[in-house]
């Protein structure tokens, strides 16, 4: 393991990776009739054709074990104004969704105010040392207009566009 392996390095690393700004979202799924979630921020577009994401879910984590059974996530894009929903869904324990409104769509939760919801068929896992990357075919999308919330230095925050004339289709 790295960080008892080469601490000077595993620092290193931690303070690089704080450095970038990711995404914030909120993984579902559903077992038993209940629903399940966390907090990530390790997600990302994988393919436009057919469409895929991939994302990163702590190897210990109950949800990890929970898609891996269901074979099906949803991607819950944050808005900039769901921090508090965030920090809600990155605590342990089953019971996030108490006193949370939320709705199931096609059978996978949704979280209302989200800018973007993706239903997913989870593909093969990858290995990704403490962490699995979970591949997932994107069966559905909904989006709704607004700021998303990032995640950088260790803080949440948004985006702020630069410039509006210089739009990139990436």
């Amino acid at each position: 393991m790295l960080a008892t392996s080469d601490p000077p390095l595993y620092d290193a690393f931690r303070e690089a990776m704080a450095e970038v700004c990711g995404p914030v979202t909120v993984v579902t799924t559903m077992e038993d009739g209940r629903p399940h979630g966390t907090t990530v921020s390790a997600f990302t577009s994988l393919s436009l054709d057919p469409p895929m994401v991939s994302v990163a879910l702590d190897r210990r984590s109950d949800l990890l074990a929970m898609v891996q059974r269901t074979g099906r996530l949803a991607v819950n894009v944050l808005s900039a104004d769901q921090e508090l929903l965030a920090r809600r869904f990155a605590r342990k324990g089953a019971d996030k969704f108490d006193g949370i409104a939320w709705t199931a769509d096609d059978g996978l939760p949704r979280l209302p105010g989200a800018i973007a919801w993706l239903r997913c068929s989870v593909l093969p896992v990858i290995d990704g040392g403490d962490h699995v990357i979970a591949l997932a075919r994107v069966d559905q999308v909904i989006t709704l207009p607004g700021q998303p919330l990032t995640y950088h230095r260790r803080r949440f925050g948004t985006h702020v566009a630069l410039r509006d004339d210089l739009a990139v289709d990436a």
